[in-house]
């Protein structure tokens, strides 16, 4: 039998080190600045109960859950005729009952309730973890993907919504971006123009249509909305919303007319200039703000004030999102408690990153110094030279074996590593060392002792 040549799942992949540093450098400047910000690290598990998480996502997001069959014979305590009918939506819950997390709030609001005797109010915790989608792979769209999210729980100050949006500029013009926007919208406000259609208990559906803007136009959204149960009377109400231009404040003065008779959608106004007042004693980076009505943000446990963040130098879907939930711990029998949370899209920064070369040369600096190996004698030499060099925080590593130099040159071309040291029998007994600089081609002679001086790294 041929041997099969080796894959792994579509929307999944594998990351080499110059990828993993690069990653680790977003990871680091969102632990940074999530930490500034009085922000605290908590973990979860890879997978959750399934009925944790099915339900909190929309139908449509439940089918995108990857679900993991049961250990041992999944099938022995199926019920036959659900078997026999190949209904797999009824028979899932008895052959899986677990199921790999297809976000990181949702199990946040889990661990909140479990916790909840531990944890000092307002928590703010942050986590960066991957997560799993069962979608369609896609550029800027994978199956597994890092999530960085940020929430605040046990506070209703709309201040949190404007420090979110301060949190997104910064991680952002860190990273180097220099232009991106920040729309932001308030679920109330869609209520209230559900209200005005007559059909309130159809916001869902307002919301899942308006969500597909950006991907099936006005037209297509139109459609979706008579699908739904809308009707030609309610687009005409609707569309306005749809193509509400204007500054910020020319926005929100429509919307109170427009408005004016829905309680909800004028409560969604008031947050949304409470907000924008916040903001206004702030000042921000790179960011451009801006009041969007068509943002929908398709999760069911939204409330409140809703964001999203999209690059404007980098044709890419949104790469951050989030908004505030009142009801999320409600789920799992915690009520009252409100909540405000972000997510940040780092697969997606990364694409945007790397096309505008915004990764500085330092994220891939791995070794710094390759020392030779020429003989048993050099190879003892260079033993001492290795832990003195480790001991002053250099990052050196000695060839294993006693190779050719021409390939031990090859190899440090491959790694990128800046300086190799050249230690052969002249060397060893004259006590003058070969330092070659890799990227210049310039060599010069340096004492043992005189080398971690040239090396300057900070200490532990």
């Amino acid at each position: 039998m041929a041997n099969l040549k080796p894959s792994i799942p579509k929307g999944t992949r594998d990351f080499s080190p110059e990828v993993v540093a690069k990653r680790n450098f977003i990871f680091d400047t969102m632990r940074a600045v999530f930490t500034k910000f009085g922000f605290q690290p908590i973990e979860t598990p890879a997978m959750e109960n399934l009925e944790t998480l099915t339900g909190k996502y929309g139908d449509e997001g439940d089918q995108l859950i990857f679900k993991i069959l049961n250990s041992g014979d999944f099938l022995a305590k199926a019920d036959p005729e659900k078997l026999q009918a190949g209904d797999s939506r009824r028979l899932t819950p008895e052959i899986a009952e677990k199921a790999l997390r297809y976000d990181l709030t949702v199990p946040f609001a889990r661990y909140v309730v479990m916790h909840q005797h531990e944890i000092t109010f307002p928590f703010k915790r942050f986590q960066i973890q991957p997560v799993w989608r069962a979608d369609r792979p896609q550029k800027g769209r994978y199956r597994e993907f890092y999530q960085c999210d940020a929430d605040i729980v046990g506070s209703e100050s709309l201040l949190n919504e404007a420090e979110f949006i301060l949190i997104y500029d910064e991680v952002l013009s860190r990273l180097g971006l220099k232009e991106f926007t920040i729309r932001v919208n308030n679920r109330k406000i869609l209520s209230g123009i559900a209200e005005l259609t007559g059909k309130p208990d159809k916001m869902m559906d307002l919301t899942i249509a308006i969500d597909k803007l950006d991907k099936i136009g006005i037209g297509g959204v139109e459609k979706e909305l008579l699908q739904r149960g809308f009707e030609e009377a309610d687009l005409d109400k609707i569309k306005p919303f749809l193509n509400l231009g204007g500054t910020n404040p020319e926005k929100i003065r429509h919307l109170k007319e427009s408005l004016a008779s829905s309680e909800t959608g004028l409560k969604g106004i008031e947050e949304l200039e409470t907000v924008f007042t916040y903001l206004s004693r702030f000042n921000t980076n790179r960011a451009v703000v801006e009041l969007d009505i068509t943002l929908a943000r398709g999760l069911n446990y939204y409330t409140g004030a809703i964001l999203e963040v999209r690059s404007d130098e980098v044709k890419m879907g949104s790469i951050g999102g989030g908004g505030r939930y009142d009801d999320l711990t409600g789920m799992f029998g915690m009520n009252g408690l409100t909540g405000v949370g972000i997510s940040f899209g780092a697969d997606r920064i990364y694409d945007v990153m790397e096309e505008l070369k915004l990764f500085p040369p330092r994220t891939t600096l791995g070794t710094t110094l390759l020392i030779t190996n020429f003989d048993r004698e050099t190879e003892m030499f260079a033993l001492d030279l290795l832990q003195t060099l480790r001991h002053h925080h250099v990052a050196v590593e000695l060839y294993p074996s006693p190779v050719k130099l021409q390939k031990q040159f090859k190899y440090a071309d491959a790694r990128n590593i800046p300086y190799v040291l050249v230690i052969g029998p002249e060397e060893l007994q004259s006590g003058q060392l070969t330092l070659k600089h890799m990227k210049s081609g310039e060599q010069e002679k340096i004492t043992a002792e005189a080398l971690p001086s040239v090396f300057s790294a900070p200490s532990s």
